[in-house]
């Protein structure tokens, strides 16, 4: 739990100023005992984050090895404190709100986050009455060269003004819309917490250029909502500077949130305008309990989609823009990870229309190893790009890790019984044509 806290908010107390979904939390802090969700890895020291990755760089080299086009995942979680993680998603999070309140200022309130254009001279006007920034200092900000288009400022256009202007430790600024005023998130950055922030992005690249010598993609896995915005921020820098040529660096997107269509149509659309392929794994979502039980406890609104059907069609949603956009440009690249047979069957179904050959290899499945082997096995069989995740490490690290997915694929034990079933109806075949030991 002290490593999700900074220096200046144990001295200070300036915790309590955070919003309740970025702090950290004692009842949440302690993922050891009772817990069959998932789980977050302990920050011990910048030592233990360096054997992390000397156990990711591990698991690149054996990907490499075993296959001609491998992937190996990472967690970020492993590879710094979660102090930073937490901090920078906050940041992250207010910036897009204020850029979506001055949308519904502006008449556009409800409008998907692509769709939102905020006329420039109005924006320069909103900066200025909040004192954030004079009309003279904005000026420049907002030239035609600056703008997706001339004369209004969309998200894509919001986020690259914030990313011109500060450093990743001065982005610990937030505006606050009662005061009007930029605030720090923070009252200061001890050095050694700025060193260790600084470590953990030399850590991603090291994991990058690892990966791109071997030939292997690297998956950053997703993880809980408070520390995704971070994550996927970080992982979306990465992108832009080793998917230039293929699809290295994939993002996970969690199709169980809420805002799930909006990050995958934002971060696509960022890869067009800067000309980079688009990777990235799309999940239903693995810490759906721990995520409405933390927002109930502690008092912010529930990030998950209310009901299953309505993650099945968020997934859907997401998946076909991602299948149109590789019909289009051939530079997106989708791992659909996925145990649900009517995904397989719809994105199967989606590629024929679109005319995405198998062949093409911008479309791969993926299932855990031991699960779904009747959908893997038979996909594989086809021609198309099929993956098992294997997870490793210490057993009794493991085992909550696979009986949380069990548990969280709500039709497993049908799914299991029906391989069961399918199984033994090819050993009878087998039987009855006198072709037992035959492997055909």
């Amino acid at each position: 739990l002290r490593s999700c806290t900074s220096a200046a908010e144990k001295e200070m107390g300036g915790a309590e100023q955070r919003e309740k979904q970025y702090r950290a939390h004692p009842g949440f802090g302690d993922r050891r005992g009772g817990v069959i969700s998932a789980r977050t890895y302990f920050y011990a020291d910048e030592a233990k984050c360096d054997q992390h990755m000397e156990t990711f760089l591990r698991c690149i080299d054996a990907s490499s090895g075993s296959s001609e086009d491998g992937f190996s995942a990472i967690k970020l979680t492993a590879l710094g404190r979660p102090q930073f993680l937490l901090q920078f998603s906050e940041v992250l999070v207010k910036w897009r709100r204020f850029f979506h309140q001055m949308a519904a200022e502006q008449g556009q309130a409800g409008r998907a986050a692509l769709e939102m254009r905020l006329e420039a001279e109005k924006l320069r006007e909103a900066l200025a009455n909040l004192g954030i920034a004079t009309k003279a200092e904005t000026q420049r900000w907002f030239t035609g060269e600056n703008l997706g288009i001339s004369g209004t400022v969309d998200l894509l256009d919001w986020n690259s003004l914030i990313d011109s202007r500060t450093k990743l430790s001065k982005l610990l600024l937030v505006p606050n819309m009662q005061t009007g005023q930029l605030e720090p998130l923070l009252s200061r950055f001890t050095e050694e917490e700025d060193l260790q922030m600084k470590r953990m992005l030399q850590r991603m690249d090291v994991l990058a250029k690892r990966a791109t010598e071997a030939g292997v993609r690297l998956m950053v896995d997703a993880e809980q909502s408070y520390f995704q915005p971070a994550i996927s921020r970080l992982t979306l820098e990465m992108q832009r500077r080793f998917n230039r040529d293929r699809a290295i660096i994939f993002n996970t997107y969690q199709c169980y949130l809420k805002e799930a269509y909006d990050n995958v149509t934002v971060d696509v659309e960022l890869s067009r305008r800067e000309g980079w392929h688009f990777g990235t794994k799309l999940v239903r979502g693995a810490y759906m309990d721990q995520e409405r039980e933390r927002a109930a406890q502690i008092g912010y609104e529930d990030p998950i989609n209310p009901t299953y059907e309505k993650t099945n069609e968020m997934y859907h949603r997401c998946l076909d823009y991602i299948l149109e956009e590789i019909k289009h440009s051939r530079k997106a690249n989708v791992m659909v990870a996925s145990h649900n047979e009517d995904t397989v069957k719809f994105t199967l179904r989606r590629m024929m229309e679109l005319g995405i050959h198998p062949s093409e290899k911008k479309v791969y499945f993926g299932q855990l190893l031991g699960m779904c082997d009747q959908i893997t096995f038979p996909l594989g069989q086809a021609g198309f790009p099929v993956y098992k995740y294997v997870p490793y490490g210490p057993v009794q690290e493991v085992l909550p890790y696979l009986s949380r997915r069990a548990q969280e694929n709500r039709g497993f034990m049908e799914r299991a019984n029906r391989e069961r079933d399918l199984l033994w109806r090819e050993v009878k075949r087998r039987l009855l044509a006198g072709t037992f030991f035959s492997s055909n």
